[in-house]
């Protein structure tokens, strides 16, 4: 397999056979899986180069002129080492631990989604079901993944005290312990373009816990939403429709935010291709906004931070489908965003975990309300 070295240079790594009749030949990175280090050397990353040609691939470029040491395949790597720090960062885990992933990926995978690996190992951390990490459709899904990962590391007592090779091997138990600690530069230098790329969101920061009890919503009684009663995460309340007065273009966004429902949360994601196999393209909350706007051609800043400041204020008594209400935080800087639907339910991406859904007004801490058209 061949591999880019100090961004020009090109090494060949001698196959490795397989024992079977075919003698099958492993690539690499499944060598390295497989059968210990590859003896891989990354000395001297330079990190602004680094983070030049992330920010390259992740404004679309197709990879062909996109050289980083250590990663032969950019264009489909980056965003995979993309989606392990926005887990991480939704997760509130430390750079540390968003680089212990990374590294540990690298190790695995060489930060692809295998389909295969030693034994039923699977994705991009070779996790295996059959030791209790999940079904290998959900492994094989980076988020998932990558959550399970960090679930994993949280558990290490001390691990923020370890070295990288250390806290890796406490989660995965490897043959080959050591083979972490080369992807340490590597790791360091993607973790710190990759955050840079990301909104300076509120969301980033919040601890995503659900709203819990009834805070005034300032809606009068039997406009709260509690009378759809227990509403299933990811559908439409029996009986909800959109109103037949609201805004035209309310309408629209509505509708357009209702087709999200049911998708995952990605602290991060563009709400581009919620449905598609990007887990980037899914919504967080902010972005859920934006683009439910502009497809009635309206244009919305990208954070809960600065929404917050779009439009008008409105009162949480006059609250009008599609205006936009803010929760969790302080008004001036809230750290969560959903849309009001009318009838008392708002339109939202949670958080981490959670689908896209409809809640009831009623158990929103409304900060600061916006009317935006």
């Amino acid at each position: 397999m061949k591999w880019l070295a100090a961004g020009i240079g090109v090494v060949f790594l001698a196959p490795i056979p397989i024992a079977g009749s075919s003698m099958m030949l492993a690539s690499a990175a499944d060598a390295v899986h497989r059968n210990g280090p590859a003896g891989i050397c990354l000395p001297g990353i330079d990190a602004d180069k680094v983070t030049e040609q992330v920010g390259k691939i992740l404004d679309g470029a197709s990879g062909e002129d996109v050289h980083i040491e250590g990663l032969d395949l950019p264009a489909e790597q980056i965003p995979h080492a993309q989606t392990i720090v926005a887990t991480g960062l939704s997760l509130d885990v430390p750079a540390k631990g968003q680089i212990i992933a990374l590294a540990t990926a690298m190790q695995e995978s060489r930060l692809r989604n295998l389909s295969y690996g030693d034994r039923d190992s699977l994705g991009l951390f070779q996790q295996r079901p059959s030791q209790g990490w999940g079904t290998a459709q959900q492994i094989r899904d980076p988020v998932y993944a990558s959550e399970q990962f960090y679930k994993g590391l949280l558990k290490v007592s001390g691990w923020q005290q370890m070295t990288v090779t250390q806290a890796a091997q406490a989660v995965q138990k490897s043959g080959f312990p050591d083979a972490y600690a080369q992807w340490e530069p590597l790791a360091t230098a993607l973790q710190t373009a990759i955050v840079k790329t990301f909104p300076t969101s509120g969301d980033a920061n919040s601890k995503f816990a659900d709203q819990d009890g009834a805070p005034p919503s300032g809606c009068t009684p039997g406009q709260d939403g509690s009378e759809f009663g227990r509403i299933p995460a990811g559908s439409v309340p029996k009986g909800y429709s959109i109103p037949t007065d609201a805004d035209p273009k309310a309408r629209r966004a509505i509708s357009w935010a209702m087709q999200q429902l049911g998708t995952l949360y990605q602290w991060g994601g563009t709400c581009t291709d919620s449905r598609g196999p990007d887990p980037m393209g899914r919504c967080d909350c902010s972005s859920l906004m934006q683009q439910a706007y502009a497809q009635v051609g309206l244009t919305l800043t990208r954070t809960t931070y600065t929404q917050v400041h779009e439009g008008d204020a409105v009162s949480r008594a006059q609250l009008q489908p599609g205006d936009l209400v803010f929760s969790r935080g302080t008004p001036a800087r809230p750290e969560h965003v959903g849309m009001y639907t009318g009838a008392g339910l708002v339109i939202e991406a949670p958080r981490t975990t959670k689908p896209v859904r409809i809640s009831p007004i009623k158990d929103w801490d409304i900060l600061a309300a916006r009317r935006v058209l």
